[in-house]
């Protein structure tokens, strides 16, 4: 049964706001912010995947953004959309995945971003980090069982790592898996959950009897299983975040991930996730820069453009050296990545980096827009507010510069 058949469908059908919110659009010309020429270094299958989803996401994810994000609605009728434009499973070799480098993984977290952050973090959650951990910690039987349907977009799929006293010192985890003849019973409760009330497959973290710890497939309807959506966020409002309570929830044995023994092997998914929300930033930066950049240039006062003052132009063009500078760092940390050669520092630093870097580039855009910054139907206010979600989770500044300090000074700092 296909995704889409078992949901309500919340169509956006706002003729009467769609005008309003469609005011101001990003220029059709190439991006001021390829000032190095980054396409260049990028070979034609990442050019490629790149311009799929910039395309797409123009055409279906923009105009409708903002509506959603005020509306904190996700848009279900998207998901089998994505199926268009071939990216769902990324890196992954075979299962039904396109298999592309690390590049064209960021350029595609990049891409969504740019768009819209929700969509970025469902696509991020269910191909990233759920099938992700399949892919790294499951056995072949695993990953034959589950990654092909959610490679078409039939499963989708949750990671549930956090909990409601557990975030940055997640590996304190209390929830608990005690085996019972032929299942493990899990209990304890997560939270922040992407995906988490509507997923069909969610990867629960768990402690077993043992103290280790593994990753647990949860599938949908499993009796003791509840989610309920977070709401009042002032970011990533149409990303549908969970509280889950897990009460003597049983999961078969066949349903622990294979690979999934130790808190290392979760921080195995975490270094080869964590860069595509450091590619994710680079979206943010990217978009709001332009829409600062056309802006600037269409804007009059005291009879003439702003881009036409000095204090304008040293925004603007320090905002394009942040973006550039964090386009290096991620474009270099996926070529470690492909290579492997890329340890869990370098992601951090990645992640740091680009997300201090990006959540300053959002910021002297909306102060460019002036009052304007603040309305959606400029965009810059939603990237404004979702850059500061982007800036926490997957570890916050603080947490990834510890990860880094312990690689590099050999003593852990961690408390």
């Amino acid at each position: 049964m296909s995704f889409i058949s078992e949901r309500r469908i919340m169509v956006v059908d706002a003729s009467d706001l769609r005008e309003h919110f469609s005011e101001f659009s990003l220029p059709t010309t190439p991006p001021a912010t390829d000032y190095y020429l980054l396409d260049d270094l990028l070979t034609p299958q990442e050019r490629d995947v790149r311009d799929r989803v910039r395309s797409w996401v123009d055409r279906e994810v923009i105009p409708n953004a903002a509506q959603l994000w005020e509306r904190a609605e996700f848009p279900f009728e998207i998901v089998p959309k994505f199926n268009e434009i071939g990216i769902v499973g990324g890196p992954i070799r075979g299962y039904g995945c396109p298999g592309y480098s690390l590049i064209a993984a960021g350029l595609v977290a990049q891409e969504l971003a740019r768009g819209d952050s929700s969509i970025a973090t469902f696509f991020g959650v269910h191909s990233g980090l759920a099938m992700g951990s399949i892919a790294i910690l499951g056995s072949k039987e695993q990953k034959e069982r589950w990654l092909p349907a959610m490679a078409r977009m039939e499963l989708i799929g949750a990671f549930a790592l956090t909990e409601p006293i557990h975030g940055s010192d997640s590996v304190a985890l209390e929830t608990s898996a005690r085996k019972d003849g032929d299942a493990w019973v899990l209990r304890g409760a997560k939270k922040w959950i992407g995906n988490g009330s509507f997923a069909d497959l969610i990867i629960v973290w768990a402690r077993d009897e043992a103290g280790e710890v593994g990753g647990f497939v949860v599938e949908k309807g499993a009796p003791g299983f509840d989610a309920r959506v977070i709401e009042g966020k002032i970011a990533l409002r149409s990303v549908l975040n969970a509280e889950i309570t897990l009460d003597d929830v049983r999961v078969p044995l066949a349903n622990r991930l294979a690979k999934a023994n130790t808190f290392k092997d979760t921080g195995k998914v975490l270094t080869a996730t964590r860069y595509a929300v450091a590619w994710e930033a680079i979206g943010h930066a990217m978009a709001a820069f332009e829409y600062a950049l056309a802006y600037a240039k269409e804007r009059k006062q005291f009879g003439r453009p702003l881009v036409a003052n000095q204090l304008v132009q040293d925004k603007l063009v320090r905002m394009l050296g942040e973006i550039i500078s964090i386009q290096l760092v991620c474009l270099r940390l996926s070529q470690l990545l492909d290579d492997k050669k890329a340890t869990q520092g370098r992601a951090s630093l990645a992640k740091m980096l680009a997300c201090k870097k990006a959540r300053q580039v959002v910021a002297d855009a909306r102060d460019l827009l002036g009052g304007n910054g603040i309305l959606l139907s400029h965009h810059v206010a939603r990237h404004f507010a979702d850059m500061e979600a982007i800036y926490t989770y997957e570890g916050t500044d603080h947490m990834q510069m510890l990860v880094v300090g312990k690689e590099i000074c050999g003593v852990s700092a961690f408390r």
